[in-house]
């Protein structure tokens, strides 16, 4: 048991919380900063204007980053997924991921991405060690694309996506967000890619998560009734290899299906007891629970001249913070929003 934290332990499988859940997963968000403008993220205001950003002090530095890692490393952490804002517009991304990629005992480095850089920088992706991509993309329709993303590139983003299914990462993920009245009409369309090419395709309901969120009753859709319109293309058929795969419940459609499809439900179905997540977001706040405000702060830590043994204790900290859940439902009850950072500097 660690000294400094009560009720945290720090054992040779990992970290493990107050509530039994081993930590092995941390989420770095690189950037506040996107080339796109979507919807969800951002208000309409904003998109017609200039976003506010963090300065480049704001942000932890590459060095900082790479310091807190390979302490988080050396205590048990294991996946490493890169998010912003979108992560490959930071200057020299490349190299810092390189760098990564150099750490020992770090194995799993993935990557969340518009694909809007990603022709350019998807081999060199794979060259520097990152395995698995998740690519957000909630439409086919280039026209719809523009609509919600504020940025006319859907051809780019797609060549993008081909890039990527060439170049050789172990899996390729696109994470649509299924929003009622917006997308909703395109569930089969994306159902029916897994079962032509590959890839894994993941539905995930709509989060109130920001200021900005366009969240309402009526724009969410459960899990449950997404399965029930893309029941039309077949079975779904469980996937037993689907606990690496977080919080998403994967199957096939179909035996005969090349990909899958996951379905990911912080609403309807709770994963918070299965929750192996720590995020360091774009302004160096460790976050343990994505729709809890409560951040604990690493930057201060790091530019006060604060030891290893500091930066232990911090992350071990915002571990023993970490909620049993995220009671969303009663805060929505209440306020009819919910946590209340951009998405773009927490690194959902």
């Amino acid at each position: 048991m660690s000294q400094d934290i009560p009720g945290t332990a720090q054992v040779d499988q990992g970290l493990v919380d107050m509530f039994s859940r081993t930590i092995s997963y941390l989420r770095l968000s690189l950037t506040d900063r996107c080339n796109l403008k979507c919807m969800y993220c951002v208000t309409e205001d904003e998109r017609n204007g200039c976003l506010t950003k963090l300065s480049q002090n704001e942000l932890l530095s590459y060095e900082e980053l790479l310091r807190v890692v390979k302490i988080a490393v050396n205590m048990g952490i294991s996946k490493l997924r890169l998010t912003g804002g979108e992560p490959l517009v930071r200057k020299n991304v490349m190299h810092f991921i390189e760098q990564l990629g150099s750490i020992e005992n770090l194995h799993d480095i993935r990557i969340t991405t518009n694909a809007v850089l990603l022709e350019h920088y998807a081999q060199q992706l794979v060259a520097a060690g990152v395995k698995k991509i998740n690519i957000s993309l909630d439409t086919l329709k280039p026209e719809r694309f523009t609509r919600i993303t504020g940025v006319d590139c859907f051809d780019k983003v797609w060549r993008g996506i081909e890039k990527a299914q060439a170049v050789g990462f172990s899996t390729v993920k696109l994470n649509m967000v299924v929003m009622r009245g917006i997308n909703d009409d395109e569930l089969v369309d994306f159902a029916r890619m897994s079962q032509e090419t590959d890839l894994q395709i993941r539905y995930i309901e709509f989060m109130p998560v920001g200021a900005s969120s366009r969240w309402d009753k009526n724009t969410y859709m459960s899990s449950d009734e997404i399965k029930e319109r893309i029941a039309v293309l077949g079975e779904l058929i469980p996937d037993a290899g689907g606990r690496a795969d977080g919080p998403a419940s994967v199957f096939k459609l179909g035996e005969d299906a090349q990909g899958k499809l996951g379905f990911i439900s912080p609403i309807s179905h709770h994963f918070c007891d299965k929750c192996n997540r720590l995020r360091l977001t774009s302004e160096g706040m460790l976050r343990s629970c994505l729709l809890h405000d409560e951040e604990t702060d690493l930057r201060s830590v790091l530019r006060s001249g604060g030891t290893d043994a500091e930066i232990r204790a911090t992350l071990l900290t915002a571990i023993r913070n970490k909620p049993k859940g995220h009671q969303m439902e009663d805060r929505l009850k209440e306020s009819g929003s919910d946590c209340h950072g951009r998405m773009s500097r927490i690194g959902g």
